[in-house]
């Protein structure tokens, strides 16, 4: 059973910066691409961000481009969500998500239905 275990999260003023986190278990993490998707209250879980199994490739949603950065270090089985700039409309909670089906592929799904795991959360409020 693949875990995916999120922290980082908290309460930040706007323009305020975080660096979630996201530990996983999976033996075979290194070659599965990685991503992050948020859920504000009321409101549809959403894309965040996306990378790939070697780190090179990455894809965001356009509202977060330029102001977040995924990585990861496969050496630790761990993928990271560098936010800055944050705005309050930033506020939700953040989970990763694993690809398991993606063994080495660069396609970087973009939604729920293209992840087969899923963190528990963490959530980020930034205040005005």
């Amino acid at each position: 059973q693949v875990q995916l275990v999120e922290s980082g999260g908290g309460l930040v003023q706007a323009g305020g910066s975080l660096r979630l986190s996201c530990a996983a278990s999976e033996r075979t993490f290194s070659s599965r691409n990685m991503g992050w998707f948020r859920q504000a209250p009321g409101k549809e879980r959403e894309f965040v961000a996306a990378i790939n199994w070697r780190g090179l490739n990455t894809y965001y949603e356009d509202s977060v481009k330029d102001r977040f950065t995924i990585s990861r270090d496969n050496a630790k089985n761990m993928v990271f969500l560098q936010m800055n700039t944050l705005k309050p409309e930033d506020t939700a909670a953040y989970y990763c998500a694993l690809d398991l089906r993606s063994r080495y592929g660069d396609n970087l799904g973009r939604e729920r239905k293209d992840y087969d795991y899923w963190g528990q959360g963490t959530q980020v409020t930034v205040s005005s």
